[in-house]
C-alpha cells in the first residue's frame, strides 16, 4: 500500500527531524502554504506536548475527494499520543498534512443540551465555486426569535469547530438553540476549498465576511434580531462582519484575539516548547517578515507564518479589530478563559477593556477555569455557565 508506506515514512523523517526531506514530498499547492519550518514547529510543539515517542501506530487509510487518500497514523508518546493525518495522490505526493489530537470517543451532547426542543436542516451559504454548507437550528418554541451566527477560529475548521472528539461550536449551537436561540453555523471556506488559502489575494475578509453575511441574511428570514458570536479568530473578525452588515444586532466575541497576531503566535509556541529550538526560530523569522515594510504581494506563502499570502498580512495591518468594534453603535458580550495560553486576559482582553472601556453597552467577563475553548479542567464541552449567560445576555430586553 503505497499511501501507507508515504505516511510512515513522514512520521519517520519527523522523528529524526528531517523537515526538508517532507517539504520534498509535498504536490505544489501544499508547498505553496507549508514550509519545512511550519512541519518544525507543529511536530516540536507537539512532542512538548506528548513526550517522547514510544510507538507508531499502523497506517489507516480512506478515500478523499479529488481521487486522494487520506492516511491515519497514530502516534503515542511517554505522556499522550497524536493523529498525524495527511491526503496522498496517486504518485505518493502529499496534499495534505494536519497535527491533531489523538482520536478518541465520538462526541456526545453536552447535559445542557435538549434536542426535542429545536430541529436542524442542512443550508447552502454562498453561491457558484465558492458555496459553503452550513447548519440552521430553529427552536421548536414559537414566537420572535433572536438568532446568532457562529464563526469558528482562525484554520480551516468546520461548522462544529471539531478539534479531536470536541465540537465548540456544536455544544453552544445546540446549547443556545435549547434556550430559544436560533443559530447558523457554517464550514469554513478554507475547509471545504483548501485551496483558496494559498490564492494570489486570498484575505481574512474572503475567509470570513461573505458566508458570514450570507448567515446573517438566512437567520433575518426566521428572527427579529441576528446577532454574530466568534471565537478566536472569528471573535477577531466578528466586528469586521458586523462593519460590512449594518442590521447585525450585536456581538458577543469569545477569546477573540486582539494582541499583533504575529506575536502572539511566538509566545504561543513558546509556551508549548521545552526548548526554544529550531522551531520558534523560524517562526520569529516569518513574524518580522510578515511585520517588516519588505512584505509586499510578491512575498512567498511558505516564507511567513502559517503559510499564509502576504495579502492576508498585509489585509491584517490595516485592521484594528478594537477600534472598528468601538466604532461600532452596537452592544458586547466579551467573553475570556482564564486558563488560556492562545488569547489571555493580560495580552488580549486588556486591549478590548481599554478600547471600550467607554462603553456601558459592553460587558465583559472572565471564567477562571476555562480554557480556550471554554472548556473546564478535563471537561470536552463548552462550560454550561457560559452557554447560560451568552443565551441571558441574547434573549435581554433592551
Amino acid at each position: 500500500m503505497r499511501e501507507g508506506t508515504v505516511a510512515l515514512t513522514v512520521v519517520d523523517l519527523a522523528r529524526q527531524g528531517r523537515f526538508a526531506e517532507i517539504e520534498a514530498l509535498f504536490a505544489p499547492p501544499l508547498r505553496a502554504v507549508v514550509s519545512a519550518d511550519t512541519v518544525r514547529l507543529g511536530w516540536e510543539s507537539e512532542s512538548a506536548r506528548i513526550g517522547a515517542v514510544t510507538t507508531v501506530g499502523d497506517p489507516v487509510p480512506e478515500p478523499a475527494a479529488g481521487g486522494l487518500v487520506r492516511v491515519v497514523v497514530a502516534v503515542t508518546g511517554e505522556r499522550g499520543g497524536l493523529t498525524v493525518a495527511m491526503s496522498v495522490d496517486e504518485t505518493g505526493r502529499l496534499h495534505g498534512l494536519r497535527l491533531a489530537p489523538p482520536a478518541g470517543p465520538a462526541w456526545a451532547p453536552p447535559r445542557y443540551a435538549k434536542p426535542r426542543r429545536f430541529t436542524e436542516q442542512e443550508v447552502t451559504l454562498g453561491e457558484g465555486a465558492h458555496a459553503v454548507p452550513g447548519t440552521l437550528t430553529l427552536p421548536r418554541r414559537r414566537g420572535s426569535r433572536t438568532g446568532v451566527v457562529l464563526l469558528a477560529g482562525g484554520g480551516p475548521f468546520d461548522r462544529d469547530g471539531t478539534a479531536g472528539p470536541a465540537k465548540p461550536l456544536k455544544d453552544l449551537a445546540w446549547g443556545l438553540a435549547g434556550r430559544g436561540v436560533a443559530v447558523v453555523r457554517f464550514d469554513k471556506l478554507t475547509q471545504v476549498y483548501a485551496r483558496t488559502a494559498s490564492e494570489p489575494g486570498f484575505t481574512m475578509v474572503d475567509e470570513y465576511v461573505p458566508h458570514a453575511v450570507a448567515a446573517i441574511r438566512l437567520l433575518q428570514e426566521h428572527c427579529a434580531s441576528v446577532f454574530v458570536l466568534g471565537h478566536s479568530a472569528g471573535g477577531r473578525v466578528a466586528p469586521r462582519v458586523a462593519a460590512a452588515e449594518p442590521s447585525v444586532a450585536g456581538l458577543v466575541i469569545l477569546a477573540g484575539d486582539a494582541a499583533p497576531l504575529g506575536q502572539a503566535a511566538i509566545r504561543v509556541a513558546r509556551h508549548l516548547a521545552t526548548e526554544h529550538g529550531d522551531g520558534v526560530a523560524a517562526l520569529t523569522r516569518q513574524v518580522a517578515l510578515a511585520d517588516s515594510p519588505d512584505l509586499s504581494p510578491s512575498t512567498a506563502a511558505a516564507e511567513l507564518p502559517f503559510g499564509w499570502p502576504a495579502s492576508y498580512w498585509l489585509d491584517l495591518r490595516g485592521y484594528d479589530q478594537v477600534g472598528t468594534a468601538a466604532a461600532l453603535d452596537k452592544p458586547m458580550l466579551i467573553l475570556q478563559g482564564g486558563r488560556d495560553y492562545q488569547v489571555t486576559v493580560e495580552d488580549d482582553l486588556a486591549r478590548w477593556q481599554a478600547g471600550l472601556a467607554h462603553r456601558p453597552d459592553v460587558t465583559f467577563r472572565v471564567y477562571d477555569a476555562d480554557d480556550h475553548f471554554f472548556f473546564r479542567e478535563r471537561e470536552q464541552h463548552v462550560d454550561p455557565a457560559v452557554v447560560a449567560d451568552i443565551a441571558a445576555w441574547l434573549t435581554r430586553k433592551p
